[in-house]
């Protein structure tokens, strides 16, 4: 799996666009993925990756940054084992692409914001 591009409001991976938010979890594509509170992660929107117990997870704040990490998730993640990179979304998939040739793509998974 590979991320081959992103641009504001669009992403493409191995092949096929996508244009609403998503996340990466072992490998799946899980589309049109949206936060409870619109521009906040919280614990609740990402159950699966917990789930999953990825190594790391990449989060794309969107273009501009204007997702945010609700407070305290950092450390819940950390708790469970959890690494979490933040970057703005064109970072998080360059960063996405470099951590699954490193560690593989059970052990890294994304939550991406495609616009602001």
């Amino acid at each position: 799996m590979q991320i081959t591009s992103y641009r504001f409001g669009a992403i493409s991976i191995d092949g096929s666009d996508y244009t609403k938010d998503l996340k990466i979890v072992q490998g799946k594509v899980i589309q049109d993925w949206w936060r409870q509170k619109g521009h906040l992660l919280q614990q609740q929107d990402i159950t699966d990756v917990i789930a999953a117990k990825p190594h790391t997870l990449v989060v794309g704040t969107g273009a501009s940054g204007m997702m945010k990490v609700a407070p305290g998730l950092q450390q819940f993640l950390a708790e469970k084992g959890i690494r979490m990179e933040t970057l703005p979304s064109e970072l998080a998939t360059m960063r996405f692409n470099e951590l699954i040739e490193m560690e593989g793509l059970d052990r890294v998974a994304l939550a991406i914001h495609l616009t602001c």
